[in-house]
């Protein structure tokens, strides 16, 4: 399976790393840390298919991305 995108942003109200999958419709999760906000979505990604291929729904192919940004806001763009 090839990998799915994941967009990642600080979301300061929640205190968290917010995680979504552009691919899998309403496929969301977060972490307190980045390491733990991977973690998830890749448990998230494979909830998601596991779900779809349960009650018969297709499971989009991945798209292809060429460029990676973080967002000016996130503390990922501070270490950058």
């Amino acid at each position: 399976m090839s990998p799915y995108q994941i967009l990642i942003h600080w979301s300061p109200p929640d205190d968290a790393y917010v995680v979504q999958v552009p691919d899998l419709p309403g496929c969301m999760t977060d972490g307190d840390t980045l390491e733990e906000a991977i973690r998830n979505a890749r448990d998230a990604i494979a909830a998601w298919i596991a779900d779809a291929r349960e009650v018969g729904d297709p499971v989009p192919q991945p798209s292809r991305y060429d460029l990676v940004s973080v967002l000016a806001s996130s503390p990922l763009a501070q270490t950058a």
